[in-house]
């Protein structure tokens, strides 16, 4: 089997194992990839700030699509950078909503979930409610306010929308969101106990990847991508080669081309060094 050109993995639940973290067989698996030539691109829910220690321990230049598709964060962790550029990344912005649209998602689902707290992520920040819950921002970049509505248009840029409830599932919110918003966005999920992410239209995984890969000069079909959620469906479907790893969503294992190991044992480490392996072999 030949190598893919890149390889295209989501984080949490995929890539990550059960404490998020990056495992040592994880990096080893990884640089491997990148020694061997392929390129290597991490797509995830997540916005940059929560991507750069990650990138660091993978070392070298790592380009990671973040916020759902909408933001290429590129990290540089080699010793010439500076600390502050290989944490922060350079940002460039795909796409992202108006003010007014943002505001008016919001004002339309909150009748929907009444019991639901809500934040609007700008790729720099996140900015959210009481009832959204202050344990579940996980990053210092956190504003608490009284009125998404009121400091929407100050934002230099809102990327995601986001509802949590601790009274319905993700995929139920997904399919009533869809049901009831008429602001057209990309309405999904990546496997938040009752969290609703909603991008800007046409913003997802898929079209991230494609945009970067058509800037490289890579097909679709020599690509190899591996997720988990709902949110990863359409980059694995995309891609020439669509990877679930065990644990994931019942709709990704439908739609994958191939099932892998577990996120919390090393199931992508373990799928990439057959990959190497395999070619190695096959070379001989």
């Amino acid at each position: 089997m030949l190598l893919p050109r890149l390889i295209a993995t989501d984080l949490d639940g995929t890539l990550l194992d059960h404490r998020k973290e990056l495992t040592p067989r994880t990096v080893a698996a990884v640089r491997a990839v990148m020694a061997a030539g392929i390129g290597f691109v991490l797509v995830t829910a997540r916005p940059p700030r929560t991507v750069g220690h990650l990138a660091e321990q993978l070392g070298g230049r790592i380009a990671a699509l973040c916020g759902n598709g909408t933001i290429l964060a590129e990290f540089d962790t080699s010793a010439a950078a500076s600390d502050q550029a290989a944490s922060a990344g350079t940002l460039t912005f795909i796409r992202s909503f108006a003010a007014s649209d943002a505001v008016a998602i919001v004002e339309q689902l909150k009748p929907v979930f009444p019991e639901a707290g809500f934040a609007i992520e700008t790729g720099l920040d996140v900015y959210f409610e009481t009832g959204f819950g202050l344990g579940s921002v996980t990053d210092e970049r956190r504003v608490l306010t009284d009125s998404l509505a009121a400091i929407a248009p100050q934002m230099r840029s809102i990327i995601k929308i986001l509802a949590r409830s601790g009274q319905r599932t993700a995929d139920d919110m997904v399919a009533l969101a869809a049901e009831k918003l008429t602001v057209q966005a990309e309405v999904s999920h990546s496997g938040g106990a009752g969290l609703l992410e909603i991008a800007p239209l046409g913003a997802s995984k898929a079209s991230a990847l494609a945009w970067l890969c058509e800037r490289r000069g890579i097909d679709a079909a020599d690509v190899a991508a591996f997720g988990d959620m709902p949110n990863d469906l359409p980059m694995l479907r995309w891609a020439g080669r669509g990877y679930a790893v065990a644990n994931a969503h019942d709709e990704v294992l439908a739609a994958a081309d191939h099932v892998v190991g577990h996120h919390a044992e090393d199931g992508v480490a373990l799928a990439l060094e057959m990959l190497l392996d395999g070619v190695s072999k096959t070379s001989a």
